[in-house]
């Protein structure tokens, strides 16, 4: 099962959550516009998600931004264990890659292609180009979101053209910031 785990603002944009230099491509300011919306409720859902048996899937600009921020953070938090100890799969189209970071495969090629050769469940953190190729050839099984309160008018969206596709909802947890917290299956 390919699960996709992303936060997004109301308009859709999934572009520089965390820091105001995250990731500035086509002149994007917006940098760390998720700051301030974590809660109880979003790091206790966070934390049952971290509980599951499964790897994780990143393209390779989220792999090193993400992992390597939260691996190289000295301050104590949860997330550092689980990006260090869990199996890490890295897509690239560029066999020059190398994967920095303990427990990670590369898969050189293109996405939908390479995915393939990962077992059992599968979860995709950021990575909006890899979300979208997967999301267009039909291989996700589920998307959690975590839907901010907040409109930004500007920025990469999570999902781009393409064709229709039908979620079921599964459940929602709204939090005190006033993310809602929406878990859909993919339905054929």
């Amino acid at each position: 099962m390919i699960s996709i785990f992303q936060s997004v603002t109301l308009d859709g944009v999934m572009q520089g959550l965390g820091r105001a230099d995250e990731d500035t491509r086509k002149g994007f300011t917006h940098g760390g516009w998720g700051n301030g919306y974590q809660d109880e409720v979003s790091m206790a859902f966070a934390g049952e998600g971290m509980a599951k048996e499964g790897s994780l899937l990143f393209g390779h600009r989220t792999y090193d931004d993400l992992v390597g921020w939260w691996i190289r953070n000295p301050e104590p938090n949860p997330f550092t264990e689980v990006l260090t100890n869990t199996r890490k799969y890295v897509v690239s189209r560029s066999a020059d890659t190398t994967p920095a970071y303990p427990n990670s495969t590369l898969l050189v090629g293109e996405a939908v292609e390479t995915v393939a050769q990962i077992e059992g469940d599968v979860m995709v953190l950021g990575s909006g180009e890899l979300v979208r190729s997967l999301h267009a050839a039909g291989l996700v099984d589920e998307y959690i979101l975590l839907i901010h309160p907040i409109v930004l008018g500007s920025g990469t969206k999570l999902f781009g053209p393409g064709d229709r596709t039908n979620l079921s909802l599964q459940r929602t947890i709204p939090t005190t910031t006033g993310v809602i917290i929406a878990q859909y299956a993919a339905t054929r």
